[in-house]
């Protein structure tokens, strides 16, 4: 099956206004955001850089607000100048915010306190105490120690909105315990905790020998990802799901530097999201067939990276007697001269993936933004990012609604945040609002025929018999204001 007719952005903006949707908040929500799915991807959109500011402190984004200063400050990227939000007061590197999760109020709970319906951050500071923050105020709403025997950093959600995985730096072993042949079974920690308020479930420690030599690991809709150097990834469950699920081990086919990694799907369709450095792949959960206990892994679709086939070079050097000789190598997956997936996100509110993919020419880097549907894979539009991309630094893109944001971190411990909004053409925009205009025109005229077509259909009451129906071409538009003689 393949994708749907596009929706006419103009027929739904005509029907919007006549109050089809009146009664429905929910069905105007999604038509305004399939109105704007539609105006984002259509060629005639571009996304215009609108400003670009620089910091000495990481920069952070989360539902239209960038944290500035270890999230201190906050300013709203709505408009199309930054406003700021709030700032909080200055505190000492040990009480700095190092991670932080935007919790939002679950629709249709009661909570106990007001100050609980409104949005908050989950931050997690660098001397181990977990915040709940005010998202408006950035005023403290509840505080918890975590621990001493390690050093907590990151902060992910292992059910959204509801559960929180934090998790561990990784413990290093020093150079004398590695002289001296002593090892560290332990590889990082993760401390789950039910959200509002704040109460732990457990503390999972990732130990080598348990799981093997372990690389990394995290949490995720209850299912453990353990991942290793040779680019295997393994699936754990509280339950037991190896011991219940075909295909559970997942292998990129790959050759790259930098590993692949994998997740499950953010719009709860229970898919997975598997990346490398030319190939992603969205994987789902089957049944097995006659077997409905035992569950297998299978490919939903795979987005390629855009590369010259058989780009492995050969190389001709010529010995003392005069013979060519042809050598040839394989280039890595992860060359920075191929198109190279960095980033893969999901906008949930327009149901697009977006995949930010790299190629270095020359000395330069050029990234573009691509979105792709969600339901098939499909490429729908690609932005390109005009400042350029350097592969050593650190990145991130997000995409929300209308806005891209990039935020790159130099070496030097610079930080810049470019703030690109979604602009339409000027000569498109007019030749829309022409159309619109028509398509308003066409809606109501079709509509006052509906409205006729009901008015002459009136009632009238013949002597001594039944009610009869009129359908006389001069009943006009005002039976409601005509008695019935009887």
């Amino acid at each position: 099956m393949g994708p749907t007719q596009k929706p006419n952005v103009c027929r739904q903006l005509s029907r919007r206004a006549l109050g089809f949707f009146s009664r429905d908040a929910g069905v105007v929500q999604r038509t305004n955001l399939g109105i704007l799915r539609a105006l984002v991807c259509q060629e005639s959109t571009k996304f215009k850089n609108v400003w670009t500011t620089h910091s000495k402190s990481p920069i952070a984004y989360e539902r239209g607000r960038i944290y500035f200063d270890n999230y201190r400050c906050c300013v709203s990227s709505v408009a199309s100048e930054p406003r700021k939000l709030y700032e909080m007061p200055k505190c000492s590197k040990s009480e700095k915010i190092e991670d932080a999760l935007l919790w939002e109020c679950p629709v249709g709970e009661i909570l106990p306190n007001p100050s609980d319906y409104k949005s908050s951050l989950i931050a997690l500071t660098a001397h181990n105490w977990l915040f709940r923050i005010s998202a408006a105020t950035g005023k403290v709403l509840e505080k918890i120690y975590l621990a001493s025997y390690c050093k907590f950093r990151y902060l992910s959600w292992d059910t959204p909105q509801e559960v929180i995985a934090v998790k561990s730096a990784q413990n290093k072993c020093s150079a004398l315990a590695r002289q001296a042949g002593i090892q560290q079974p332990v590889l990082l920690y993760l401390a789950v905790f039910h959200v509002l308020p704040f109460s732990l479930i457990g503390i999972l420690e990732i130990n080598k020998k348990i799981f093997g030599n372990v690389t990394d690991a995290t949490l995720s809709h209850g299912i453990l990802i353990v991942m290793y150097s040779s680019g295997l990834v393994r699936l754990y469950s509280f339950q037991a799901i190896i011991e219940q699920a075909k295909n559970g081990i997942q292998e990129m086919e790959c050759c790259s530097l930098e590993s692949d990694w994998i997740y499950f799907h953010p719009d709860a369709s229970g898919r997975i999201i598997h990346v490398g450095p030319n190939q992603v792949k969205v994987l789902k959960l089957n049944e097995v067939e006659d077997n409905s206990a035992q569950y297998q892994i299978s490919e939903d679709f795979v987005i390629l990276a855009n590369r010259e086939k058989n780009k492995n070079e050969n190389l001709f050097t010529v010995t003392a007697s005069g013979r060519v000789v042809k050598k040839n190598f394989n280039l890595l997956d992860d060359d920075p001269e191929q198109e190279t997936f960095k980033i893969v996100d999901y906008e949930d509110e327009l149901d697009l993936l977006s995949v930010v993919a790299v190629t270095q020419i020359d000395a330069e880097g050029k990234a573009h933004l691509d979105f792709h549907c969600n339901e098939y894979g499909t490429l729908l539009k690609s932005i390109p990012l005009v400042e350029s991309w350097d592969v050593t630094y650190s990145h991130e893109v997000y995409f929300d609604r209308d806005l891209v944001l990039h935020i790159e971190q130099t070496p030097s411990r610079v930080f810049s945040c470019y703030v690109y909004q979604m602009v339409c053409d000027p000569g498109e925009e007019e030749t829309t609002n022409r159309s619109c205009e028509k398509e308003r025109e066409r809606e109501r005229q079709r509509e006052q025929g509906r409205v006729r077509e009901r008015g002459s259909h009136r009632l009238k009451q013949a002597p001594g018999s039944e009610l009869a129906v009129s359908t006389e071409p001069d009943a006009g538009l005002e039976p409601m204001n005509r008695e019935i003689v009887t």
